[in-house]
């Protein structure tokens, strides 16, 4: 492998794969919010959030962490310009105090916080807007929940970046193929995926263990185990879900995430450990997989966008299963092959929001990408015109890629009219 792709395949690990306290959209709003205050100096008279559609979707539904079980754009704002720590970045949130919480219920009870959907923006859009008597600040967060692309006080802009490939923080991922991420994953050295890759099993495993043993959501992750016994296919659905079943409802441990996303941060990681686990594969054979389950990941989502109406736990699941494989001595066309029986079975689950049925969705696509998995390394695999299978991997990658951004497109629009009561159904 030539030293640009491994370095650039390094940094992709190292942007993508970072903590993140609480579902990433509503951390996205307090995030902004927390910078704004931040940037204006003093404690705000009012705050406006303007954001897209597919952040009021998946924050709706979802708990703000660290907020006492308090849901939506609202919490997330106030809280963030309450008590967030902007520095923090993903994890803004954490060090709330009880009497934060307190003077948030309060100013969301009060004419202090609005919040106004912004047509014709990118899928992952929010601008806040603080104001004072004298002066006023706005900080936009654009295409990544971590990337501040404008700073404006008092009308002047202190800072923007013009174009999305112009920030300092931006990896180009054009160099992602399925081929690539396996040589990569055999050849880089252990200690430089140390912290991204030991974050993620440290981390994500804690939020999982949390989750199957605390009442959260509708503990999809416990209800695996059980009424479907304690197998490893059943424990690697559950450990997944079960993370997830924590997040969505407000659980304050931080998760390494994948794509901007901490549940697909724990589908592409936890099935993952636990077949591990079951081969006894190794601590080295093991951040070798998540290296190939992370990246395969990242490989699809890079065609769909941060946010659509395309489910990522399928993305994800397929980065696991592809992993799996890799684990069980398959070789780079048994790993394709992973990849399209899990592509050709559920790559059209729709997103409709995060919320404690992502948990539901994380177990019904592992579960695919396992049976995937059994599928290739039995030399059965789905073929090119059947659907969206394409004549290699990387097609079939672009066709379910352009089906999330493009086809899917006027299903989002859809989806959020249902979620805002603009469709009635008597």
């Amino acid at each position: 492998m030539d030293n640009k792709t491994y370095h650039t395949f390094l940094s992709i690990l190292k942007q993508e794969l970072i903590p993140a306290l609480g579902c990433t959209e509503p951390i996205a709003v307090a995030l902004a919010a927390a910078k704004a205050r931040d940037v204006l100096g003093e404690f705000p008279g009012s705050l406006e959030i303007r954001c897209s559609g597919n952040i009021v979707k998946n924050v709706k539904g979802v708990t703000v962490p660290n907020s006492g079980g308090m849901k939506g754009i609202g919490a997330a704002a106030v809280l963030g310009v309450v008590g967030g720590k902007a520095d923090a970045s993903l994890e803004v949130l954490s060090g709330i105090t009880e009497e934060q919480r307190e003077r948030t219920r309060k100013l969301l009870g009060s004419e202090f916080f609005s919040c106004k959907l912004e047509k014709n923006v990118d899928n992952l859009y929010v601008a806040a807007t603080v104001r004072s008597k004298e002066h006023s600040a706005t900080v936009t967060i654009l295409n990544r929940h971590t990337l501040i692309s404008k700073i404006v006080r008092d009308g002047e802009t202190l800072f923007e970046i013009k174009a999305l490939l112009d920030s300092p923080k931006s990896v180009d991922k054009s160099l992602l193929n399925v081929k690539s991420i396996i040589e990569f994953a055999e050849t880089v050295k252990l200690e430089e995926i140390d912290e991204p890759i030991g974050n993620q099993i440290r981390m994500n495993t804690r939020i999982s263990e949390y989750g199957l043993t605390n009442d959260f959501g509708t503990r999809v992750g416990h209800t695996l185990l059980k009424t479907q016994g304690s197998d490893t296919r059943t424990r690697a659905k559950a450990r997944a879900a079960a993370g997830s079943d924590a997040r969505m409802s407000g659980c304050a441990l931080p998760v390494v995430i994948n794509s901007g996303s901490g549940n697909q941060g724990l589908t592409v990681s936890l099935p993952v450990i636990e077949y591990a686990e079951h081969l006894k594969a190794g601590d080295e054979k093991l951040r070798r997989a998540l290296v190939i389950s992370n990246l395969i990941a990242i490989h699809q989502k890079k065609y769909i966008g941060s946010l659509s109406a395309f489910c990522g736990a399928v993305t994800a699941a397929c980065g696991a299963g592809a992993a799996i494989t890799y684990l069980c001595g398959g070789d780079y066309e048994k790993i394709c092959n992973t990849i399209t029986n899990t592509i050709a079975n559920v790559g059209g689950v729709i997103c409709d929001g995060a919320k404690p049925s992502c948990a539901a969705k994380i177990a019904s696509s592992v579960d695919a990408a396992i049976m995937a998995h059994e599928m290739s390394m039995s030399g059965h695999v789905f073929h090119s015109g059947e659907g969206i299978v394409q004549q290699n991997i990387e097609s079939t990658i672009k066709s379910v890629g352009y089906v999330g951004r493009v086809g899917m497109k006027e299903t989002d629009v859809e989806i959020l009219r249902i979620m805002t009561n603009e469709v009635k159904f008597s």
